[in-house]
């Protein structure tokens, strides 16, 4: 099967969409399905307001329609609503195409870190936006629930792997710093909470690995905290590896990959008890949820690191990738238009 994917979210960013969708595709084109990603690397960008790191697609909608009319997927997948997901949207509507849609992210929540814009409004667009796909997938059970609180419909849960040749128990040793080493791994911004674990008075040390627009700040800020950048592939789970507990303070992921990668390197999980946290730890066995993050850390401490291991070992991409599969909505070939 040909199946399109859209997404504003691709390399070099890194995040767990990008990590998410890279992973999908490895597995569709393993297979025996053609996968076509467009994405912001194949047009003029422009930077993402708040976040220039971020680049977006410049009036995508000719670049769009031409790669999907030469592609002629049999399905087609938007994974965000971006300029190309907004593009590839309309497209469909004009064509009479269905297609299936992502719920990645808690953007507004993230909008409101950062600008007094109201939360129902944020939400009333995105309603707007995915309604009008066949279906949209939702990480985790607990994000289904809230978004159908809010009245979105056709809502079905695409849950998230681990790459266990990747991540997995490491030597402790690669790090020497004062023990129990607690790690936070991710994008340093606002809207992930960090400070509430680097606020905490607690023995130990504390390690930020990642990127992202409030590195600067919180280094100078915090400069006990080891923040030691954005690391890739190996040198990733190494450092991930060597801690002892992962914090993931954050109030607003839809899932967090990163805490199947730790719990996969045999680091348990400390984090609050919200959406995300609460479909990926087994309370008291791999990880504490605990509306005190020190309480969490402490618990977390003294769980068995085998057990963590064992959960993330069942959550493979291959599996997640036939969920997503499950989820489309395929269409004959017939349905393309003559002209496009």
């Amino acid at each position: 099967m040909r199946i399109a994917i859209i997404t504003d979210a691709w390399h070099p960013q890194v995040n767990g969409v990008v990590r998410t969708l890279a992973y999908t595709g490895e597995q569709l084109e393993a297979g025996g399905h053609q996968a076509l990603f467009i994405t912001p690397q194949a047009f003029t960008t422009y930077p993402c307001p708040a976040y220039p790191a971020i680049r977006l697609a410049l009036f995508p909608s000719k670049g769009v329609r031409q790669k999907l009319t030469a592609f002629r997927p049999h399905a087609i997948h938007i994974a965000t609503e971006g300029p190309l997901g907004h593009a590839a949207r309309s497209l469909c509507r004009h064509w009479g195409l269905p297609f299936t849609t992502s719920f990645h992210t808690q953007f507004p929540e993230y909008i409101r870190a950062r600008l007094p814009f109201p939360v129902n409004w944020s939400y009333g667009y995105l309603r707007h936006y995915h309604g009008r796909a066949v279906r949209t997938f939702v990480p985790t059970p607990s994000m289904q629930e809230r978004l159908q609180a809010r009245g979105f419909q056709n809502l079905h849960v695409w849950s998230r792997g681990v790459d266990t040749s990747l991540f997995r128990p490491r030597p402790k040793s690669f790090l020497s710093s004062v023990r129990p080493v607690m790690m936070y791994l991710g994008r340093v911004a606002v809207e992930k909470n960090i400070e509430t674990f680097l606020n905490l008075d607690i023995s130990g040390s504390k390690y930020v690995v990642g990127d992202g627009p409030d590195l600067l700040k919180l280094r100078d800020y915090y400069p006990d905290v080891l923040f030691v950048g954005q690391k890739l592939g190996h040198n990733l789970a190494a450092h991930l590896a060597a801690a002892d507990v992962f914090v993931f303070p954050s109030l607003t992921d839809t899932f967090g990959l990163v805490l199947l990668e730790a719990l996969a390197c045999g680091v348990p999980v400390a984090a609050f008890p919200v959406t995300g946290p609460v479909d990926v730890v087994q309370q008291g066995k791999t990880g504490m949820l605990d509306t005190d993050l020190r309480q969490a850390i402490i618990g977390a401490l003294q769980l068995n690191p085998a057990d963590c291991v064992a959960f993330a070992r069942q959550h493979s991409w291959q599996k997640c990738t036939q969920r997503f599969l499950s989820l489309l909505e395929p269409f004959e070939e017939s349905r393309w238009p003559t002209v496009s």
